[in-house]
């Protein structure tokens, strides 16, 4: 717990100060000016958050002198950061206006200042719209001003998220969320890879803490055996880059916890199958125009000691990644059987692998007199705006649609010229089409794809060249949308399809209205976005045009407000469960799937107890699951904490979020899912069942197995009465002779 000494904060804040600008003269020749400007700023910041304290009990002062200190040490921002970090809170939390702070500091302070301040309460938005989201766009738009915006919004994250502890458990949550669901991939995206990988391991954390701790004691159990790799990998690696002349840097890692994670979940691999759990890094100190080849020449040599996985090998320096990443990448056998990643560069791309985008921006910042060509990031902030500024469409959308251009991988085609073009994979022709221009793509009939002619919904491939066809007389249709996967040409699509319909725009509405009256409802914004959220639609403009067309009818809005027959609705499926049964046109009602747990199985806040809870399908918890309710349709879901469901949703919707607890004593009876893959073999499915139904006494609702080529995999849904109860059943179900891998839904 804080205690409260005035005189030692006193002492501290200055000590902190001091460190800061300490931070900025060891990376910046800070002119007189420019120190002057820091210690107003700084003292500015100190009065205005004079008396308040974070949820800690701490000085308020130390949360923005500490995001200064990361934007200075971490990322390498300049003087004008160190400003605006001192800054960030003042207009959102305190009397000082941006007026002020533009006539004290200038424009540009207040300009980015202004992008990382919220949203005033006092805005009104939509029922249909979500306040987050709202800021999410507002701080994405204000960094396609000027990328500093998003630079300090993930020093500010990192700093919030590191001091999350004092939090309330709802909060905790929400602010994880967030960080999830929008500032991990804009780290990604931007390079900030040790940014990224330390949100990740809080965000798990607070999110999933069981498996965390798992993990975290798995990795700390191996320390032993990355003594035993310094001595037959480390060291002769050493050794032969010295006999060799090489001016160098090694650094060593072990995998994260949330990394070790993410594998095992999307490989189906134990803790103990993970083979690039270490890794080393060699960090060359050679001339620039030498850089690629002695890189090889590293590479060479290690690779004819320790043999290489081919299948492992990454060459980022002859195809740097989008964010300007370089490095080669390989991975080696080493004498203890131990698979070991190394990285080989150069200083200059350790700086960008560390620094990301901000390195490349930062350096044509600080030497504007060169005239260099537009920086990674700048290029990319010019492509997102035109979509970030589409006000057909809710912030929600408009967040989502950037959210999916975060992590996509790229390959590279050519044109019959021989120009490189970067798309994302699993581009299609009509992709490559609006890339090289938007007449080209509204025109594009197919291609010819290394000389043979291909549609336009052909999957492309790295390396392939494209010659694109038109015809005057094509026009885009709805389909293109299935058959286009960029932002650019889904955008261009639907600018076109959208002019189309503006036209059938005031049918539609007087449709609309007829029916609204028929069934006595008012027409406003709210029963709109109801409309647009039942039917999946994004605009106004398309549900008019759908109205209009007498896609949408009398019935159909009917259903949207609980007015008709509801037969044919509510088909609800679970996860791969889903997928599994979807093929064989199987349907399941989502009231046959209700799990028999009460309303008395949840303790709720006071204010929310006369809500009716259920169990999310989406995430089936169960009694020993860290839990959070979420209000949904006059009703409280409750999910498990680390469901991507509730996450996106608390991301969005902070007020949806209630805290919920298992009530203790109460023996109730849950749905869970169990995947699992094996060898196929004569009486696997007698074995499994003979240990659910005969061994624990539990109640299967569903099995389905596939098998292909030997191997089955399968899903059980089946009724479990706790955490334990579904752990032990995963352990017994692990014995099982064939059985490779199981997991729970």
């Amino acid at each position: 717990m804080y205690v409260i000494d005035e005189k030692q904060e006193a002492i501290d804040i200055q000590a902190k100060y001091d460190a800061l600008l300490a931070s900025c003269k060891a990376m910046f020749n800070l002119t007189e000016e420019q120190e002057k400007d820091i210690y107003r700023a700084f003292v500015l910041a100190q009065k205005a958050h004079a008396g308040t304290r974070r949820k800690s009990g701490e000085p308020y002062i130390f949360h923005p002198l500490a995001v200064a200190q990361i934007a200075v040490s971490e990322v390498g921002l300049g003087p004008i950061a160190v400003i605006c970090a001192l800054l960030h809170d003042v207009v959102e939390d305190t009397d000082i206006s941006l007026d002020e702070l533009r006539t004290i500091f200038g424009d540009r302070v207040a300009v980015i200042v202004d992008g990382v301040t919220k949203i005033d309460d006092a805005i009104l938005l939509q029922q249909t719209d979500s306040k987050q989201a709202e800021n999410y766009r507002k701080i994405l738009l204000s960094m396609c001003d000027d990328a500093y915006v998003i630079f300090l919004k993930l020093c500010d994250r990192l700093h919030n998220m590191r001091t999350l502890g004092s939090m309330k458990d709802t909060k905790k949550l929400a602010i994880s969320s967030e960080t999830q669901y929008l500032y991990i991939p804009l780290a990604h995206r931007l390079g900030l890879y040790s940014i990224k990988t330390e949100l990740e391991e809080l965000v798990m954390r607070y999110t999933n803490p069981e498996k965390y701790n798992e993990i975290a004691a798995l990795i700390n159990a191996s320390s032993g055996i990355k003594e035993k790799l310094d001595d037959c990998i480390y060291r002769p690696i050493e050794k032969m880059l010295i006999a060799n002349g090489y001016n160098y840097s090694l650094k060593t890692r072990v995998k994260s916890v949330y990394s070790c994670w993410k594998k095992m979940e999307r490989k189906g691999v134990k803790f103990e199958e993970i083979y690039d759990l270490y890794a080393m890094r060699i960090i060359l100190d050679v001339p620039p125009a030498a850089e690629k080849s002695e890189c090889f020449k590293v590479y060479s040599l290690i690779t004819s000691v320790f043999p290489p996985d081919p299948t492992r090998f990454r060459d980022w320096i002859t195809t740097p990644k989008t964010n300007g990443y370089e490095s080669l990448q390989t991975t080696v056998m080493t004498p203890l059987g131990q698979w070991v990643e190394i990285q080989i560069r150069t200083r200059r791309m350790d700086l960008i692998a560390e620094k990301g985008m901000a390195a490349h921006f930062l350096y044509k910042e600080a030497h504007p007199e060169e005239h260099l060509e537009s920086s990674p990031v700048e290029i990319w902030l010019q492509q997102i705006r035109s979509t970030l500024e589409n006000t057909e469409k809710s912030a929600l959308d408009l967040v989502e649609e950037f959210k999916e251009t975060l992590y996509t991988k790229e390959i590279y085609l050519f044109t019959p010229k021989g120009e490189m073009k970067k798309l994302p994979a699993h581009s299609t022709v009509l992709d490559f089409a609006f890339a090289i221009h938007s007449k080209l793509g509204l025109h594009c009939i197919g291609a010819k794809v290394n000389g043979k002619v291909q549609p336009i919904n052909y999957t492309l491939r790295a390396g392939e060249q494209v010659q694109v066809l038109t015809s005057p007389k094509i026009r885009p249709t709805e389909e293109w949308l299935t058959q286009a996967r960029t932002t650019r040409a889904k955008e261009s699509i639907k600018d076109y399809l959208r002019s189309e319909r503006k036209g059938y725009r005031e049918e539609g509405q007087q449709r609309l209205e007829s029916f609204m009256n028929q069934l006595h409802l008012d027409c406003n914004a709210t029963t709109i976005g109801q409309i647009k959220r039942f039917f999946g639609i994004p605009s106004e403009t398309d549900l008019y045009f759908q109205l209009a067309m007498g896609t949408i009818g009398l019935h159909d809005i009917e259903h949207c407000f609980g007015r008709g027959n509801d037969d044919g609705h509510n088909v609800y499926f679970m996860g791969d469960f889903n997928s599994l049964f979807v093929k064989n046109s199987t349907s399941i009602r989502h009231k046959n799937l209700q799990q028999q747990a009460t309303q008395h199985s949840f303790l709720l806040d006071e204010e929310y107890e006369k809500y009716a809870t259920q169990p999310a399908p989406c995430c089936n918890p169960v009694p020993g699951d860290h839990v959070v309710g979420i209000v949904d349709d006059g009703k409280i879901m409750v999910h498990r904490t680390n469901c991507r469901v509730a996450m996106n949703e608390m991301a969005n919707h902070e007020n949806h979020i209630v805290r919920a607890r298992w009530r203790t004593g109460e023996r109730v009876s849950l749905m869970s899912g169990i995947a699992f893959t094996a060898i196929d073999r004569q009486g696997l499915l007698t074995d499994l069942t003979r240990i659910i139904t005969d061994q624990m006494n539990l109640n299967m609702r569903a099995i389905t197995l596939e098998a292909v080529e030997g191997i089955v995999r399968g899903i059980v849904m089946l009724y479990v009465l706790d955490l334990d109860n579904l752990n032990n059943l995963i352990k017994n179900l692990e014995a099982i002779d064939g059985i490779q891998e199981i997991r729970r839904l």
